[in-house]
């Protein structure tokens, strides 16, 4: 196939014709398609539901000497405290186990800054005349929507091959009203960026104007290879206690993807000091999380070795699907040069940047064809992508068949786009 670039006008204007004519035929079959979140397949699901047995009599609900069926242990069982500090590298006494959802946890962290303020904040954040947030992008489009929920002022910080662009990131936290930073440290949604050594040692060392500066670390793919061995990451907690910034981070994670995204439990590590505040607040808010959960993972889990073990019966459920995506890009658009796209090793997305001015017609061409995809521009602040080129795909959900079956779609709407696209260009 010769690039679409090299083309005359009545090659591309005959090509488009027969396109045309082939997405006809799709929508005809009446597909109904989603790719629009990462959301784990039946068979992810399967592959854990005997953890729904693990506890079947009134003795196995005590952890030591704490009965999980009763009041108390707001932060979390200690079994599962020691679980997901050894996951995460950190101290039990840094991790607060809380509910299904680390979405959670980051909104009600974010939630109590403007009420109360964090531990070092000066007021509330809600008596601030300005508070900014860091948005690396392409970044998750629901870090974005918290703040702006908030009505925060979000900064775009360009995203680089070994993570953000630093020396934007140093630029910006002069500023005392810059208060956070989000981050999706290993395999970053949607790119599966991996942050370089030197990215990570950078951010532990910020000096933000701000005292209650708060890096907002979603470890949400600690564990989720797709290719290969578990990759080991750096503690950040020490790294920034170690630059005596101790109480800049907060970390979070979950087993929404390793066991169920619906039932899962999530944490947040933290320092000590963060930790005693946080737990200060919230004993008004809640007596306990699902401890009777908390207990189920763990007896299910065991331990870090189990974790991985399970991470890559999941991967060998995932990669078949990312290969699908991956090949159908290789063989049907890199010939013609009109989009590239990331080749993650982990992590639950596939990067596809179109060319600049068409993902929303993409992404509109698919929907008319039955197939759903996150909506184009969400994966910057605003929902506002400056060259209206990044799509993010989540192959998890679909079956493999269905999901070539909506790569031979996707592939298509971006061969029209484009097309369209050099077509008004003249």
């Amino acid at each position: 196939m010769k690039p679409y670039a090299q083309m005359t006008a009545a090659e591309r204007e005959k090509e488009l014709s027969a396109l045309r004519e082939r997405y006809l035929d799709f929508q005809a079959r009446g597909l109904s398609l989603n790719m629009a979140r990462g959301k784990p397949g039946k068979a992810q699901l399967d592959l854990v539901s005997d953890m729904l047995t693990v506890l079947t009599d009134p003795a196995d609900c005590m952890d030591g000497g704490v009965d999980v069926r009763n009041y108390g242990e707001l932060t979390g069982i200690p079994s599962a405290k020691r679980l997901f500090a050894d996951l995460l590298g950190t101290a039990p006494e840094e991790i607060l186990v809380g509910g299904n959802a680390s979405l959670n946890l980051m909104y009600d962290l974010i939630a109590k800054a403007y009420t109360h303020g964090l531990l070092h904040s000066q007021r509330p954040w809600s008596q601030e005349e300005t508070v900014k947030f860091l948005c690396p992008s392409p970044g998750y489009d629901r870090h974005f929507k918290i703040s702006a929920s908030f009505g925060m002022e979000m900064i775009t910080i360009p995203m680089t091959a070994e993570g953000p662009d630093m020396d934007l990131v140093e630029e910006a936290v002069k500023d005392p009203a810059v208060k956070g930073m989000w981050c999706v440290p290993k395999y970053s949604n949607p790119e599966g960026i991996v942050y370089s050594d030197a990215v990570v040692d950078r951010i532990a060392a910020l000096r933000p104007a701000a005292p209650d500066f708060a890096l907002m670390w979603d470890n949400a793919y600690c564990v989720h290879e797709i290719y290969g061995e578990f990759v080991p990451f750096r503690d950040i907690l020490t790294l920034c206690r170690e630059q005596g910034n101790a109480d800049m981070v907060y970390e979070f994670a979950s087993t929404s993807k390793i066991t169920f995204p619906g039932a899962g439990v999530a944490v947040m590590a933290a320092s000590r000091e963060n930790q005693k505040y946080y737990e200060s607040l919230l004993t008004y808010q809640t007596i306990s999380y699902d401890k009777v959960n908390q207990l189920r993972h763990v007896r299910y889990l065991k331990d870090k070795a189990g974790v991985l073990a399970l991470m890559q019966r999941h991967a060998a459920i995932l990669a078949p699907k990312f290969t699908a995506v991956l090949d159908a890009l290789r063989a049907e658009i890199a010939p013609l040069q009109i989009a590239t796209w990331t080749e993650p090793k982990g992590g639950y997305f596939v990067s596809v940047n179109a060319m600049p001015g068409t993902a929303k017609r993409v992404v509109a061409l698919m929907k008319e064809a039955g197939v759903i995809l996150t909506g184009a521009g969400a994966t910057y602040p605003y929902g506002k992508d400056p060259a209206d080129s990044n799509i993010r795909i989540a192959p998890s959900l679909p079956p493999v068949e269905e999901l070539q079956q909506a790569m031979e779609v996707f592939c298509l709407c971006l061969r029209i786009a484009a097309l369209e696209k050099l077509s008004a260009e003249g």
